[in-house]
């Protein structure tokens, strides 16, 4: 669907700043996203299967060698422990579960664990499966597709024009051909980006009508954490209102994708995160984020609840990447699957055995190179 306001309105409404202004823009960006999804909601969690050491240069990110930041650092995780993390997840009340590594591609080793963790979690849990893990070729994407992926992320993280000053190691053109390859294998796109890495209000609308022409089925939305010892880690945070603005712009330059916050939400919105969800999200990253802490799955499923949206899962979440749990789309309404376990006699026992970080985990102060 082509966007619902022109660049000349986006840009217009970039410079809102009162907030009785944007609440009116909310207003409109709500009832976009009720009109297309009605109440449904799509829920994720990640696993960071793969952590520290990247050699890449983005100047967000503590992963990365370039940064002289304290990051938490790992090898590649074992099929069974990514198995683990996705019950962890499916317990919180997630829709979906992606599986997250550093770098721009992945050795063939590492590949195949991350085909392993896929294949399990689709045997095993309810959940619909995502992966990130960089640059990859059509070959790679279908594999991917065959093991029971159904989304892959990857984003483009800025607007074209700001994107040199993003990253110097890792090309805007490979990205899209990634995203290509992903859409040739069959599989489901999550494309977004990062807003506070010092781009113009320009630049963000530059963003989202390229995101648009992308035309991803997701979008995640994150707001820039400024880590220390990062190239943006002196940034100050975004202020609470003009993110949620652009929530609520971005909603409208791109009516039909599925939006989420994820990174940077709980530091940078606060007391307003339920407005963001009105601005238009589908959802959010629940729990933890790659390297920092998130809110608790409880608290992300209330305010959602408190919008009248729901959170429940559909017993056939797994087979359908896309958002089916708006009430009553099957047959009968929507079962509340947490709330009929926890009224069960006797209490079904839930055994969680998450990964030991203390076998692979450890801390390193990187030194930057030359």
């Amino acid at each position: 669907m082509p966007p619902l306001i022109t660049r000349e309105e986006a840009l217009a409404f970039g410079e809102l700043e009162d907030p009785a202004a944007i609440e009116a823009l909310v207003e409109r960006a709500w009832q976009a996203r009720r009109e297309r999804f009605a109440d449904s909601t799509d829920m994720c969690s990640l696993v960071n299967a793969k952590s520290g050491g990247c050699a890449e240069d983005c100047g967000f990110c503590a992963q990365s060698r370039h940064a002289e930041a304290d990051t938490p650092m790992h090898s590649m995780m074992e099929p069974e422990q990514i198995l683990e993390h996705a019950r962890a997840a499916q317990a919180a009340g997630a829709h979906r579960f992606c599986m997250v590594t550093q770098g721009q591609g992945l050795s063939r080793r590492d590949f195949e664990k991350v085909l392993e963790g896929a294949r399990l979690v689709k045997e095993q849990t309810n959940l619909k499966r995502c992966v990130s893990i960089g640059h990859m070729s059509a070959q790679r994407a279908k594999a991917l597709k065959e093991a029971g992926v159904q989304r892959v992320h990857h984003n483009v993280e800025t607007a074209r024009s700001y994107y040199p000053e993003v990253t110097t190691t890792v090309r805007y053109e490979g990205r899209l051909r990634t995203i290509d390859s992903v859409r040739e294998a069959g599989l489901e796109t999550c494309v977004g980006g990062i807003l506070n890495l010092g781009e113009t209000r320009e630049q963000r609308v530059e963003m989202a009508f390229q995101l648009a022409d992308i035309d991803p089925t997701s979008v995640p939305i994150n707001l820039l954490n400024p880590r220390p010892g990062t190239k943006f880690g002196e940034r100050e945070l975004i202020d609470p209102w003009e993110a949620v603005k652009w929530v609520a712009i971005f909603r409208l330059i791109l009516p039909d994708a599925l939006f989420r916050l994820c990174g940077g939400r709980t530091e940078n919105l606060g007391d307003l995160q339920r407005a963001a969800i009105k601005a238009g999200l589908n959802g959010v990253m629940m729990g933890n984020f790659l390297t920092t802490l998130g809110n608790a799955p409880e608290d992300d499923r209330a305010m959602f609840e408190e919008l009248g949206l729901n959170v429940e899962r559909q017993p056939d979440n797994g087979a359908n990447p896309r958002p089916d749990n708006r009430s009553g789309w099957l047959e009968g309404e929507t079962p509340d699957l947490i709330a009929r376990a926890l009224a069960s006699a006797p209490a079904p026992e839930l055994v969680v055995k998450l990964w030991d970080p203390s076998t692979q985990l450890r801390f390193k102060r990187k030194r930057a190179t030359a």
